[in-house]
C-alpha cells in the first residue's frame, strides 16, 4: 500500500531522491502509476517520492518499495510563500535532487522555481497544448491520433535522465499496453469490499458501471444510461456495481436503478478508491464515460466500454490496454470540440451522447460478454 507522508522517515538520504508531482485530476494521476512503476522497478537504486493530494493516496496499491507517496494539503501553503516553505521542506527533510513535475499549473511551476534555487535539478511535462487547440478547433480541425498521457509522462523523465529500457518504454509507450497495473484480474482482497458484496460465484457476472463525469459534454443522457441499467439487470446471475461520489451522485443512483434487482450504490458505500480498485479486479467489464473510471479499469486490469461525446480517443487520453474497439462514438464534424469536455456545445443538446442509442451499447457489452467468455479471458 501506499506510504503516507509520516512513514517517510524525516532525514535526507544518501542515494538519488527524486520528486514527481501530479496533484489533480483522479485519472491523471492513475495514468502516470504504470509508468511510475516501471521507473522505479528500472531505478531500483533511486527513491522516489510522489507528490499528490491526500484523496489521491489510495491509488498506489502494491507500490514499489522505493516509492513513497507523499500527501500534502496545500491549504497549509497557500500562496507564493507558502510554496516557498514547501520548497524548503522537500528538499531539507527528503534531500530531493530532481524534481519532474508532470503537472505544469501555476502551484508546481513556482515549485520548479524555488526548488531550482537550492540546486534542484527540475523538467516538466510537455502538455502540447497547440496540437490539442488544433484537434479541437471549430475550422480545419485536425483529427490525428496525439501522443498519449503516458507517453507525455515518460518524455518528461527522458528529460531528467531517466531512462527506461527500451522493452520497458516500448510497453508504456504502446497504445495497447498491457492493463493490471496494481491488480491482475481477480486478484483484489475480497474483503476489501466484503461489506457490499459477498464473493463473486461461479457463473456470476459483475458490470461495473460508471455513469458521471466532471463535464455535461462527457456525460450520457440519464434517461438512456437508466435503459442500459434496467437491460442488464433483468438478465439472470448479473450484479451491477454502479460507481460515484458524492451525496449528489449516491442520489442520482438510486434514480437510475431504481427497481432494478442486484444493483449496488457504490457512492453510497463509500468504500474508498483501494477497496474500489479490488472490486473492480473481480469484475468482467466496465461501462464508463472518458473519466477516471476508464483508467481505474486499466489498473485493475478490467476492460472498460467507454462512451464519449465531446472529446476524443485522439486526445491522448484513452485507458492504456483497452481495446479502441470498445470506444462507442458517433463520427461528427464538430467532434471533438473540447479535450475535457467543458466547452457549451456548439450545436446545442450534446447530440454526440443523445443520438447514441442505448441499444448499441448494450450490445457492444454483450459482444464483448461472448468474446471473453470463448477466449477464456476472464
Amino acid at each position: 500500500m501506499a506510504r503516507r507522508d509520516d512513514a517517510i522517515p524525516g532525514t535526507a538520504m544518501s542515494r538519488k531522491t527524486v520528486l514527481v508531482a501530479r496533484l489533480s485530476a483522479l485519472g491523471d494521476v492513475a495514468i502516470s502509476i504504470p509508468l511510475i512503476h516501471e521507473v522505479c522497478r528500472a531505478c531500483s537504486d533511486i527513491r522516489f517520492i510522489f507528490l499528490t493530494k491526500p484523496g489521491m493516496t489510495g491509488l498506489f496499491v502494491n507500490a514499489p518499495v522505493n516509492l513513497s507517496v507523499l500527501p500534502v494539503d496545500f491549504s497549509q501553503y497557500r500562496g507564493a510563500a507558502g510554496l516557498w516553505r514547501l520548497a524548503s521542506r522537500l528538499r531539507k527533510e527528503y534531500g530531493i535532487s530532481i524534481f519532474v513535475d508532470l503537472h505544469d499549473v501555476l502551484r508546481t511551476k513556482l515549485l520548479r522555481i524555488f526548488l531550482g534555487l537550492r540546486g534542484v535539478r527540475c523538467v516538466n511535462i510537455d502538455k502540447g497544448r497547440t496540437e490539442k487547440r488544433a484537434l479541437t478547433r471549430q475550422r480545419r480541425k485536425r483529427l490525428v491520433q496525439l501522443k498519449t498521457s503516458a507517453v507525455r509522462y515518460l518524455e518528461a523523465f527522458g528529460r531528467a535522465g531517466i531512462l527506461l529500457p527500451a522493452d520497458a518504454a516500448k510497453k508504456i509507450a504502446s497504445p495497447s499496453a498491457p492493463p493490471g497495473t496494481v491488480y491482475a484480474p481477480g486478484a483484489g482482497p475480497v474483503e476489501a469490499f466484503s461489506t457490499v458484496s459477498p464473493p463473486k460465484t461461479a457463473g456470476e457476472y459483475w458490470l461495473a458501471v460508471a455513469p458521471f463525469a466532471a463535464h455535461k459534454g462527457k456525460i450520457y443522457p440519464p434517461g438512456l444510461m437508466r435503459e442500459v441499467i434496467m437491460h442488464f439487470a433483468a438478465q439472470k446471475g448479473v450484479r451491477i456495481f454502479l460507481f460515484g461520489f458524492g451525496e449528489k451522485e449516491e442520489n442520482e443512483i438510486d434514480r437510475l436503478s431504481a427497481g432494478c434487482a442486484d444493483t449496488v450504490n457504490m457512492a453510497r458505500a463509500r468504500l474508498g478508491i483501494g477497496a474500489e480498485l479490488a472490486l473492480l479486479s473481480h469484475c468482467d467489464a466496465m461501462l464508463s464515460m472518458d473519466s477516471a473510471n476508464m483508467h481505474l479499469a486499466s489498473l485493475a486490469g478490467l476492460r472498460a466500454v467507454t462512451v464519449w461525446g465531446a472529446t476524443h480517443p485522439c486526445t491522448g487520453f484513452y485507458g492504456a490496454g483497452q481495446n479502441p474497439a470498445d470506444a462507442i462514438q458517433l463520427d461528427m464534424a464538430c467532434r471533438p470540440c473540447s479535450i475535457f469536455g467543458n466547452r457549451p456545445c456548439r450545436i446545442g443538446g450534446y447530440p454526440c451522447l443523445t443520438q447514441i442509442p442505448a441499444a448499441c451499447i448494450n450490445s457492444k457489452i454483450t459482444g464483448y460478454c461472448a468474446y471473453s467468455a470463448a477466449n477464456s479471458i476472464r
